[in-house]
């Protein structure tokens, strides 16, 4: 059984999002070392700083969510040149108030899949400018920008394309051992909260 617990955050809420079948094809390939575990977040509260005195129910256990993983994978599309609005929100109820940024230290990864050919570029790259702010070291290299196809994975995340397959295995090889990397920097050296 893995013993490596990844907050999945899927900035898509539909329900045959191709994000979502991206992250489960992901998920199959890295089974035997990560445990995926869906974060819902379609149905916070919009972020506002009234919280930060009192955080809604549903906000901290987003929160204690992320604070009991040891890795946050963001699966987003591409939202008018950017990320979803309801993934930022999640991002901003997670990172406050003040001095309680539940994602500090957590190796993190990005990736998307989008019917364009750019396959969510600059949803990603704006991401990413959010993650280094919020202290989450995200995994530089593969980069996927993937240009989703009918018929690429199904629901389960089956990946019909050996070519594709093997693409994302090579990122799911990459990540594991970034995340793998920081634990045991993060048991060496622990963070203060």
């Amino acid at each position: 059984m893995p013993s490596i617990n990844v907050a999945v955050l899927v900035g898509s809420l539909r329900k045959e999002s191709i994000n979502l079948k991206l992250a489960r094809a992901v998920e199959r390939l890295a089974a035997a070392e990560l445990k995926f575990n869906y974060l819902k977040i379609g149905e916070l509260p919009l972020y506002t700083q009234e919280f930060d005195a009192a955080y809604p129910p549903a906000c901290q256990r987003l929160k204690q969510a992320i604070e009991a993983s040891d890795a946050v994978l963001f699966v987003t599309p591409e939202y008018n040149r950017s990320i979803p609005g309801v993934l930022k929100n999640a991002i901003d109820i997670a990172s406050r108030p003040w001095g309680t940024n539940s994602f500090a230290g957590k190796p993190g990864a990005v990736i998307g899949a989008s019917v364009g050919s750019a396959g969510t570029s600059m949803a990603q790259q704006h991401l990413r400018n959010v993650l280094a702010y919020l202290d989450i070291p995200t995994l530089p290299q593969p980069e996927i920008f993937l240009h989703f196809k009918e018929g690429m994975f199904d629901s389960e995340g089956r990946i019909e394309n050996a070519d594709t397959q093997k693409f994302l295995q090579g990122f799911v090889d990459r990540y594991v051992a970034w995340v793998k990397r920081f634990r045991k920097w993060i048991k060496n050296f622990p963070l203060r909260k």
